[in-house]
């Protein structure tokens, strides 16, 4: 039986050529970085994390990887402890130790590239009660390794776990873990919005979407290029804190379609109508030419550009935690 192949919106291709690579790789010997910036970390809040249930609370592990709360339940973005990837070492430790995590209720998977799914990080968040979310193509491959309770989403699905209505949204990218499994499985974001009747109608005697009872909806954006569905996910969702990669843009000639760079994911973060932009997907590997602080750089000047108010970004350190408390909202 053929293999399903995964595209993106418009069957933009992203996949490099093996001489594009080589011509990556001899760009890269030239170039002169200073690597001497390391992202700071911040010593982690595990006494407040192990006791909440009630904050919405988003801690940055480092790359992709965030310790989210929300409506109760504790979940986890593209588990990453790892302290390399392929040749590469880690820049900076996990922001928290995975030992010190709470336990697990959701682990949410946007592909299933190396810096974004690490299987042993899994198996060690992993227990019975664990759901592992995942994109059309992976649940298979992952009930596999014993993952038995996986669960697949297809682009614009919508699932309740709790308290929580899960959504999957597209990206523009793509996926390989070997030689022949190119694009067999999909890739997108997750939105996040609050899923109980009884809490959106209490919301609603405290004033409707401006209650102080809802949590915000939240956007975990995974990996992308620059494309039109930045718009459509803000049509379709109100989103009010977004998660956005703005690293491993460099060179922009090879990488441009498949990650946005810093001005790219400013603008992404407005597309989507955004109030709160979180960056990621920096710091944690040497993944493409850029460097934690040149991110940042164009990141700083592209908010600066666009007139927004320095609220409106807020970067975190290795460990350090968004608080969101309910009479906030």
């Amino acid at each position: 039986m053929p293999k399903i192949r995964y595209s993106n919106i418009d069957n933009i291709s992203v996949v490099k050529t093996f001489k594009e690579i080589r011509e990556w790789r001899a760009e890269r010997r030239r170039k002169v970085k200073d690597l001497s910036f390391v992202v700071p970390s911040v010593l982690p809040q595990l006494a407040y994390l192990g006791a909440n249930s009630l904050d919405t609370t988003i801690t940055w592990i480092g790359h992709s990887t965030f310790f989210i709360q929300y409506e109760g339940m504790n979940i986890i973005t593209d588990p990453v402890w790892a302290g390399r990837l392929g040749l590469e070492k880690r820049l900076v430790p996990p922001g928290m130790a995975i030992g010190d995590v709470p336990p697990v209720d959701l682990i949410l998977i946007s592909h299933s590239h190396y810096d974004h799914m690490h299987v042993a990080s899994i198996r060690r968040l992993y227990h019975a009660k664990t759901t592992v979310v995942v994109p059309a193509g992976l649940g298979r491959k992952m009930q596999r390794k014993g993952f038995r309770n996986c669960m697949e989403m297809q682009w614009w699905e919508s699932l309740n776990f709790g308290g929580i209505k899960l959504s999957f949204v597209p990206t523009q990218h793509w996926t390989r873990r070997t030689l022949f499994d190119t694009n067999t499985s999909h890739w997108g974001g997750f939105v996040l919005e609050p899923a109980r009747p009884e809490r959106l109608a209490e919301a609603g005697e405290q004033g409707g979407e401006g209650g102080h009872k809802l949590p915000p909806n939240l956007y975990f954006a995974g990996d992308s290029g620059y494309f039109p569905g930045f718009k459509e996910i803000g049509r379709r969702f109100k989103v009010h804190i977004a998660m956005m990669p703005i690293g491993a843009y460099e060179p922009e000639w090879f990488m441009a379609s498949q990650h946005v760079n810093p001005e790219e994911a400013v603008q992404a973060f407005l597309d989507v109508g955004a109030e709160t932009m979180i960056p990621m997907h920096y710091g944690a590997f040497r993944l493409a030419d850029d460097t934690a602080s040149e991110a940042l750089g164009r990141m700083e000047a592209a908010r600066k550009e666009r007139g927004l108010a320095g609220e409106r970004i807020r970067t975190l350190g290795n460990g350090e935690t968004l608080i969101i408390h309910p009479e906030k909202r």
